[in-house]
């Protein structure tokens, strides 16, 4: 279990806590227009995201990681390696939406936060299919299991992620988008209002 800002000691109690706090925060990105400022697809931009929704829960909320970290049998970059990687992701191009998610794929790879990488990136992958094609995931429709086994198998093929999971829609106007953080529980956010670079 890791040491958090809060003392929680119970694993249940904490992700319980971090879920609400995150979706809150979430919201708060929204409605404050605090993303809109923000230039989409680099890390200083997934490192904002990340330090906002964890900063009262984790210490090394919007930090680099220190430390290798695994999820199941897969590996996730090492840390001597990591800052080259995120280098390199940066200057990745996103202008088609295989570009965005070959890249959204390599910032997973990567794993740059010891915790929250999933919920961050999320947020950050739609803010740069918002700006270069005008659209954003409709995170209800990807199913969480599916979704979670094609992040895994990711850096193999990413093109599960591409085509089976990842449902890109027209973004309607003057409405709000759900936003699926915890693939599975809804919030909503108004990211379709936010004027992010349309």
């Amino acid at each position: 279990m890791l040491k958090n800002k809060l003392n929680i000691d119970n694993s249940s109690e904490l992700a319980n806590v971090k879920e609400k706090i995150t979706k809150k925060k979430a919201l708060e990105l929204f409605d404050k227009k605090m993303l809109e400022t923000l230039e989409t697809g680099t890390f200083e931009t997934l490192k904002y995201i990340h330090k906002f929704l964890f900063d009262e829960i984790y210490d090394f909320a919007g930090k680099t990681r220190n430390e290798n970290i695994a999820k199941g049998n897969f590996r996730f970059t090492p840390v001597m390696y990591l800052n080259p990687a995120l280098e390199n992701i940066d200057k990745m191009p996103q202008n088609t939406l295989d570009e965005i998610i070959e890249k959204y794929v390599e910032m997973n790879v990567a794993h740059p936060f010891r915790e929250g990488n999933g919920r961050s990136t999320r947020i950050w992958l739609d803010l740069i299919l918002k700006k270069e094609l005008k659209k954003v995931v409709d995170w209800n429709k990807v199913d969480k299991d599916d979704y979670l086994l094609a992040m895994e198998r990711s850096p193999i093929r990413d093109v599960e992620i591409n085509n089976d999971l990842i449902n890109v829609y027209p973004q309607p106007r003057n409405k709000t988008n759900i936003l699926d953080l915890g693939c599975g529980k809804k919030f909503h956010s108004n990211l379709i209002n936010s004027n992010i670079s349309c």
